[in-house]
């Protein structure tokens, strides 16, 4: 289990019926990809997104063509609705007016501090929270072109002036987020913010990150290095693929660091010159029908008897192979020998049948 204590010091904000932040569980996000005047396809995208177990979604608003799109949309998604603004500040107030859960600005690229007062103003009026989201390529003007400072003092100096800007104006009610693509820079920020600033939650990922291999490494060593050091109250695994693809990762992560679990464990071994059956595609199609599984089990798919019931006897159910044939075992108990060509189709009746 992480170390949890970072997490309690932080103050709760609500983003619809989500809690963030004091010691609530490190809530999942993604974004979606559709265009957000086409209120049919976000809504179906969005649904996709619950389904996988996301939590907080956050949709784009570029223009104010889109904000009677962003209307429709907040009305009718199962999940709380986050308004990505850049630049422009008459959008955000716009979004907060129709139905946002919270707001997504990075105050550098908003302009004057009256734009950023007058947003701040319409979350105030909204009763929504606002994310301070900094990026390493749009930071605070006046520290950017400092020269005594590194990447990481950059961001959190950011992140620093515009908080106290926040607090000026009596709202705290405030999600901090200072994202590079770099890990070690993800890394040394977030961890400098949860020292300077450790009563704000962090929304924690890597910006940036890649396509779905690349992204999803350099997410988990950033990400996981942080939430098991108690650092990290929402996230978003930035992937160039899916959005499903993004939340199906954080939740594995969060398994990994035994910090909660959606859909099953899967435990499967490598293979070697032992194997006697097809256990790369057997132990691939056992990870797809698990994404259908809603139980917090471990399931085992072993390709001998070396690697069998007995490393994996804490498994719950899992199938152990050897030629042309398997046993199904259920907490590290033979239970039956079964065909290879069914031995994929009878786990699942057995995990249907107890779990």
């Amino acid at each position: 289990m992480g170390n949890a204590s970072a997490r309690e010091q932080t103050r709760k904000v609500f983003v619809g019926n989500v809690a963030v932040g004091g010691g609530a569980p490190v809530s999942v996000q993604s974004m979606c990809t559709t265009r957000t005047s086409d209120v049919v396809a976000t809504l179906e995208q969005i649904g996709q997104l619950a389904q996988a177990g996301c939590e907080i979604v956050r949709v784009a608003v570029p223009d104010a063509a889109s904000l009677e799109g962003f209307e429709g949309i907040c009305a009718a998604s199962p999940l709380p609705v986050v308004a990505d603004i850049h630049f422009d500040y008459k959008l955000a107030i716009g979004a907060a007016q129709r139905g946002a859960a919270a707001l997504r600005v990075n105050p550098g690229n908003i302009g004057s501090w009256e734009r950023v007062d007058a947003v701040i103003d319409a979350a105030q009026q909204a009763g929504i929270p606002i994310r301070i989201g900094v990026n390493a390529g749009s930071l605070d003007p006046e520290v950017d072109k400092r020269t005594d400072l590194t990447l990481p003092q950059k961001l959190v100096a950011s992140c620093e002036a515009f908080v106290r800007h926040f607090e000026g104006r009596g709202f705290t009610d405030v999600v901090l987020s200072a994202k590079a693509h770099s890990v070690p820079v993800t890394i040394q920020t977030y961890r400098m913010l949860a020292e300077r600033l450790p009563q704000y939650p962090l929304h924690v990922g890597v910006t940036e990150a890649g396509t779905l291999r690349q992204g999803t490494v350099k997410n988990c060593v950033a990400v996981g290095t942080l939430l098991e050091q108690g650092i990290g109250d929402t996230m978003r695994l930035s992937l160039t693929a899916d959005p499903v693809e993004e939340v199906r990762v954080a939740w594995e992560l969060l398994a990994a660091l035994g910090m909660r679990r959606l859909h099953p464990e899967l435990v499967s071994c490598p293979t070697c010159g032992r194997t006697q059956v097809n256990l790369i595609g057997m132990a691939q199609e056992v990870e797809r029908r698990l994404q259908n599984v809603r139980a917090p089990i471990s399931v085992a798919v072993m390709g001998c008897v070396v690697n069998g019931p007995g490393e994996a006897r804490d498994a719950d159910i899992g199938i152990a192979c050897g030629k042309g044939s398997g046993l199904i075992f259920v907490g590290g108990e033979p239970l039956c020998k079964v065909d290879e060509e069914h031995l994929v189709d009878e786990l699942f009746a057995e995990i249907e049948r107890r779990f």
